[in-house]
């Protein structure tokens, strides 16, 4: 329900709250938790921590711009449905003058750290991410389910971010990171989108494939990106990059996160689509720990 006129608190406090929703803090806390993955497995010196805590800061000043641009562009929108009708802007807590200033100061505090902390291929990535995820993938998501794929992109990035601020170096590595991410971008979005299909639809959002509905098409395609994860699960241990023990715990959680795929196909439910959602939450913090703890 949308917050009446004569509820909205305009004080101070009210308003600090208010620009810390619009941050979507547990989003933006697992994109800095994917970021800072990268950033550990790729560091090779002893990790300076005020250097890392600056990265941390970073990386959560730009999502939370992306973040913002992404309730901006969709305010109308937010206020048909029912998980996103309390939000500062529907509601009127904030202006959408106040949403573009916050989103210029975070963007701007996240490259003037990128750059002078870090170097300019941190900042480039970072840079495409927001445009991509705020300016391409938020308006394609009444296009159809190619949102879903332009949306992996800048949702795979954050690892790749973190190798880069640590080593200003492209190659196989930091590609394999993207690349796990990127596949599993695929299932777990596509599982949210189908618990999610009904209030989906009252903002015109088309995100799962087979034109768009729930069914057994929709989860053989949801299984077959999810196959990608089972051999994308060796090749940190083929690049040299961790050891034996975190591929096989990857491909353990792959093969059961697999097998939710399957029960999704078989039953097309609502409470298997529900179950696998929370298994992509657990798969991929799993599988960076393992990674982590693994470091050659």
């Amino acid at each position: 329900m949308i917050v009446s006129d004569s509820s909205i608190d305009i004080s101070f406090a009210g308003k600090l709250k208010a620009f810390f929703e619009l941050t979507k803090f547990r989003l933006s806390l697992t994109v800095v938790f994917s970021s800072s993955f990268g950033y550990l497995l790729g560091i090779q010196r002893p990790i300076d921590w005020v250097h890392f805590a600056l990265f941390a800061v970073a990386g959560y000043a730009i999502t939370s711009a992306a973040n913002t641009v992404n309730q901006i562009k969709e305010v109308e929108l937010d206020k048909l449905m029912k998980r996103t009708a309390g939000r500062p802007l529907p509601t009127g807590r904030l202006s959408i003058s106040e949403a573009w200033g916050f989103v210029i100061l975070m963007l701007a505090l996240s490259m003037f750290i990128f750059i002078t902390a870090f170097n300019y291929k941190t900042a480039g990535i970072a840079l495409v991410s927001f445009i991509l995820y705020g300016f391409v993938y938020t308006p394609l998501k009444r296009v159809g389910p190619v949102a879903v794929f332009v949306g992996a992109f800048p949702g795979a990035f954050p690892p790749m971010i973190g190798w880069l601020a640590a080593t200003n170096h492209f190659g196989w590595e930091p590609g394999i990171l993207f690349a796990i991410q990127f596949f599993w971008q695929f299932p777990h979005f596509w599982a949210i989108a189908w618990v999610a299909d009904e209030d989906y639809r009252r903002a015109g959002f088309k995100l799962l494939p087979a034109q768009g509905e729930k069914g057994f098409d929709t989860a053989v395609q949801i299984m077959i990106y999810t196959l990608f994860l089972l051999p994308l699960s060796w090749v940190p241990l083929k690049l040299g990059m961790t050891g034996i023990n975190s591929a096989i715990i990857a491909m353990v959680c792959g093969i059961l996160f697999l097998a939710q795929t399957f029960h999704l196909m078989r039953t097309q439910t609502d409470k298997a689509a529900l179950k696998m959602m929370f298994g992509s939450f657990l798969y991929l913090p799993v599988v960076q720990i393992a990674f982590l703890l693994d470091k050659i």
